[in-house]
């Protein structure tokens, strides 16, 4: 609409938001502009990769869309390739590029159209797709002059990086979730910890960001705190523990002695056990309790805003819905019907299907509280893994750990759910179709396994990293999986019901502030003083030699 900004109801403060959704416009905001604008100066240097660190919820997706059509439009690029590493994010991106740029260019999932993707101006794929029977050789390199890959942090190990590496277009990478790669890194230059040094740096130097400093960075505390904005918002914590998990997360764990099923068990238990080694039904009935009592709830409708809920398994997830429903069910009759809460995992069929149903406010209908309220029956996610990356859901209300998290870029993506900004609106027929709406202010973390405390206080973000103990199979290379499975049990032959009573044995409320969570500050701090610093990478690098078996002198 090259006349929007003469059009009378666009100029009028008071229409202008009705006109701008009513006419779905998409109007990128100055962060976004300067994203484009840093990717243009970096290719004006010369450069053909580049790498844009920005928050879940800032609007990457769009921003891509933008950079799409200027390199269309430029015929810097004929066809392009968008690479995501999950299924249900193919739609997703298909459904933005088509709202953003579809009237103009052709969008396309690969998958779903195979036999003519040559027709299309944009071809979406998961990493995956291509890796089976390296389909992707199936192509010609040049079949794509552009190559942007959503998460880049996933796309560019193992497979995946035979994918990305193989076209030789310009290269562009997408990530919400930046690591503090070189924390305490200084060790023999023959051990695996220096091995994962070069390798860690490598993944920086793929999209041509060397000295630790990607082509753009815009954070959680940027957003929150932007003149313009605010453009994200920050959550306000609960922190709710029982009886037995203020003995799990003890320094002494939590010590059972007892006769179960006609054994003795005579152990100490810790926070990593829960629904590993043992469980216990009081517990996860004092969880969804808690939850119903202290969920945030819809402004509108009164009703339990929506959540996701992560588990610590899948059969863990399926306890959980079951015992949400039947309190749903108790709590508020002729409500729902065994759909309060639904499990969105891989071993659910339609679980892809649910998560879009989800974010778009249908699933199992609409809600029975509010009529004519476009708000989904089902008001609880209930998960493992899938809904951590790549998810939007802007309405969501409440995030709710029921397991603990111990890796800073898996919460980061966790909490990054609820950090996008949503206005809730409601058409009230009954009263000559007045229109109501409410902004979303903030979204609640409920935490029942200390999981905020751990990266505000116990985290040690100076620590070197883990690496794995060898690197004999770094040839023989594996597909990622496409949705969450269980994490691995290690050393359990068996998990045992406790079957104790417990209650929940305090509660404490954090609002979180401009000045955001400690992860969030430490997770998106500047690389490049530390690099520069290092004499031995600067050599290492100014020789353009770093390759895998490269060693440091």
């Amino acid at each position: 609409m090259p006349e929007i900004k003469t059009h009378p109801d666009y100029i009028n403060e008071d229409t202008r938001s009705e006109f701008i959704e009513k006419n779905k416009l998409k109007i990128l905001r100055k962060y976004q502009v300067n994203a484009i604008k840093a990717v243009q100066k970096s290719a004006q240097n010369g450069n053909k990769r580049f790498l844009l660190e920005m928050a879940t919820g800032t609007g990457k997706t769009l921003t891509c869309a933008a950079i799409i059509k200027l390199f269309l439009k430029t015929g810097n690029a004929q066809r392009i390739l968008f690479l995501v590493d999950r299924i249900e994010l193919e739609n997703q991106a298909k459904k933005s590029f088509r709202q953003s740029i579809g009237k103009d260019y052709v969008v396309k999932v690969w998958k779903e159209d195979r036999d003519n993707w040559k027709t299309a101006d944009i071809v979406i794929s998961t990493v995956q797709s291509l890796l089976a029977s390296s389909r992707y050789r199936d192509f010609s390199p040049n079949d794509f002059n552009l190559i942007i890959s959503d998460e880049a942090h996933r796309s560019i190990g193992g497979n995946a990086r035979a994918v990305f590496e193989y076209f030789t277009g310009y290269k562009i990478g997408l990530t919400a979730t930046p690591k503090d790669f070189l924390k305490n890194t200084k060790q023999d230059e023959n051990s695996e910890k220096e091995f994962e040094r070069r390798e860690l740096l490598d993944t920086y130097r793929t999209f041509g960001c060397e000295s630790g400093q990607p082509t753009f960075r815009y954070d959680l505390k940027d957003g929150v705190n932007d003149p313009d904005g605010p453009f994200l918002v920050n959550p306000v914590i609960l922190d709710a523990r029982t009886d037995i998990t203020s003995r799990l997360l003890a320094d002494e764990g939590y010590a059972v002695h007892k006769v179960i099923d006609g054994e003795d068990v005579d152990e100490n238990f810790g926070i990593r056990d829960f629904e590993k080694t043992f469980f216990n039904k009081e517990t996860n009935r004092v969880f969804c309790e808690a939850f119903m009592k202290y969920a945030a709830v819809d402004p509108l409708s009164g009703e339990i805003g929506k959540t996701i809920i992560f588990t610590v398994s899948q059969k863990h997830a399926e306890k959980i819905v079951q015992m949400l429903n039947q309190i749903a069910m108790e709590k508020f009759p002729g409500k729902y019907n065994s759909d309060f809460a639904i499990q969105i995992t891989s071993n659910v069929r339609d679980a892809q299907q649910f998560s879009i149903s989800f974010s778009e406010n249908n699933l199992r209908g609409h809600t029975r509280w509010l009529s004519d309220y476009e708000s989904s029956r089902t008001r609880v996610a209930v998960t493992v893994g899938m809904m951590t990356t790549g998810y939007d859901c802007s309405d969501l209300l409440n995030l709710v750990f029921m397991r603990p998290v111990f890796s800073p870029s898996d919460f980061i993506q966790m909490k990054g759910r609820g950090t996008r900004l949503h206005t809730f609106k409601y058409v009230d027929y009954e009263n000559g179709e007045k229109v109501k709406t409410i902004k979303k202010e903030n979204f609640r973390i409920i935490d029942f396994f200390a999981v905020c405390e751990y990266f505000e206080e116990k985290y040690d973000y100076n620590a070197p990293l883990v690496v794995p103990m060898s690197r004999q199979t770094q040839n023989t290379l594996v597909t990622p999986p496409l949705i969450d499975v269980d994490p691995p049990v290690i050393a359990v032959n068996r998990t045992v019901d406790l079957n104790e009573d417990d209650s929940l044995s305090e509660i404490d409320e954090t609002i979180v502030g401009k000045e955001g969570m400690r992860v969030d500050r430490e997770m998106f701090r500047s690389f490049q003083n530390e690099v520069k610093s290092n004499e031995e990478f600067v050599k290492v690098y100014n020789n353009g030699n770093i390759d895998a078996g490269a060693k440091l002198s």
